[in-house]
């Protein structure tokens, strides 16, 4: 059975279980079933290469010894063996024992939660991943990394808002523009998943890595932090499937919940690529830590205020964000956005088409890239057109790493000022001073785009959803606003 087939028939089996309710909980519970076997067939392997390898799992509770024989435990005694035995036993694992899994695996499993009632269905379930996945077979672990990538593409469609999947095409492109290399440390402080950490580290591999010392030290730089139990589970499972045998860099916590000051310069890095959540607000307090000209409970201005302390001096970053913070003239997005021309060399804010994130959210996206160091005396945007045919993007038909190319080509090198840059239909660039009159209002529509008149009703009524988006935009702004005076912010 192929392993597509093998998914599809696993999540058949758990809608017959009363205590799986909806898409995020089937995924959430296969995949803590999937780390435990793929962690299983992975120290298979490490065993092979050292003979002194010491699981940071007892005995009792490897793979091996309670779910790999499809005759054994099943039914209320499987069930009372899983809640009770477990899953106690994994997230209490002493991290005192210096073994680097132990302190992932219970960070994994601290907030996973078994929601399957019918022990003869666990059973069931855990016959067939046993049958169908040998995670140490080359071709397989190949077919189930893009198996992996359809899971994580399933579950945003049961995402809340903000929590949206990267498409690939979107974070390879944003890697290789930020340009990583072996011996930066690279961060990513709202990793979800894992997709602009598997993208940088492939990035990394393929231009980089020669030697097994030098995977070691890309292993050691690179960096996340995820606050939601869920993507944390399938980062960390994301990072072994690419080959990070012991992610113990990938923290379970909320980046924002740290003093601002406290990142002090030991924890600085080289390279940030991220798409920190928006269109939601932290919880009371969080905005606590942040200085009180930049305090707001709006999650995306915190995280670029965060993101410019943790740069280093010539560190570069690429983000992805909303309309909402580009046309934001007044108050704390002001000053967010003031801050950031001062201290950083925001060369380039790429305008995305409308839809790239369909089906999860229709708001309009940008890319930012910026370096610390030198202020800001121009931006160039660019406006990324849809390609020949295409007025729209959906699950099914996502953006293709390919539609950035003549972006690429017009891109330069930011070691000469990018000299070369023209302007084109496409491209135009703003200075410091017409930004600054502007209010840093970075909402710099294309002066080459000719207004397109639409007659089409379809597009008329998708023109009309655009512009209601736009305006729930600006109704998150203003409620944020609000609620940060009313809650003691400035």
């Amino acid at each position: 059975m192929s392993l597509s087939k093998t998914i599809k028939a696993i999540q058949k089996i758990m809608r017959k279980d009363t205590g799986v309710d909806g898409d995020a909980q089937r995924l959430g519970q296969l995949v803590w079933l999937l780390f435990l076997k793929i962690f299983d067939d992975r120290e298979s392997e490490w065993e092979l290469l050292d003979e002194n390898y010491s699981s940071p799992i007892p005995e009792k509770f490897r793979w091996r010894n309670w779910a790999s024989d499809p005759e054994g435990v099943t039914g209320d005694e499987l069930k009372n063996f899983v809640d009770n035995e477990l899953f106690p036993a994994l997230q209490n694992l002493s991290s005192d024992t210096g073994n680097k899994g132990s302190y992932v695996i219970k960070a994994v499993f601290e907030d996973t939660y078994n929601y399957m009632k019918s022990g003869q269905l666990i059973r069931q379930v855990v016959n067939k991943i046993q049958e169908s996945i040998n995670f140490n077979k080359a071709q397989e672990r190949h077919l189930f990394g893009d198996m992996y990538e359809q899971l994580l593409r399933d579950l945003q469609s049961a995402g809340n808002a903000g929590e949206f999947y990267t498409p690939r095409a979107v974070t390879d492109f944003m890697v290789q523009m930020v340009n990583p290399r072996l011996g930066e440390k690279l961060m990513d402080p709202a990793c979800g998943t894992g997709g602009f950490l598997t993208s940088s580290i492939e990035h990394i591999r393929k231009n980089d890595v020669k030697t097994a010392d030098d995977e070691a030290l890309l292993q050691s730089n690179i960096l996340g932090i995820e606050k939601k139990p869920l993507p944390h589970l399938l980062c960390i499972t994301n990072m072994i499937l690419h080959g990070i045998d012991v992610p113990n860099n990938i923290k379970h916590d909320n980046t924002l919940s740290r003093p601002l000051i406290s990142w002090g310069p030991q924890e600085r890095v080289n390279v940030v690529v991220t798409n920190p959540p928006f269109g939601g607000t932290e919880e009371d307090g969080i905005e606590n830590n942040f200085p009180a000209t930049f305090r707001t409970r709006e999650t995306a201005d915190l995280f670029l205020v965060l993101i410019n302390q943790l740069l280093r001096p010539n560190g570069r970053a690429a983000v992805v964000l909303p309309d909402g913070f580009l046309f934001g003239d007044e108050g704390i997005k002001l000053r967010i956005k003031e801050k950031l021309l001062e201290d950083c060399n925001l060369h380039t804010v790429v305008r995305l088409p409308n839809g790239v994130f369909n089906p999860y959210t229709s708001i309009r996206t940008n890319l930012l890239f910026f370096t610390k160091g030198l202020p800001t005396k121009e931006v160039w945007f660019y406006e990324q057109p849809y390609p020949p045919g295409v007025k729209n993007y959906s699950k099914t038909k996502p953006m293709k790493l390919g539609e950035f190319e003549g972006l690429r080509e017009w891109w330069g090198s930011e070691h000469d000022g990018f000299f070369n840059r023209v302007e084109n239909q496409y491209a135009w660039k703003v200075s410091i001073d017409e930004i600054k009159q502007r209010n840093y209002n970075l909402d710099i529509k294309n002066p080459h785009a000719i207004e397109e008149v639409i007659h089409d009703p379809i597009q008329l009524i998708r023109k009309f959803e655009d512009n209601e988006t736009e305006i729930n935009v600006l109704l998150n702004d203003i409620k944020s606003k609000l609620a940060n005076s009313l809650f003691g912010g400035v």
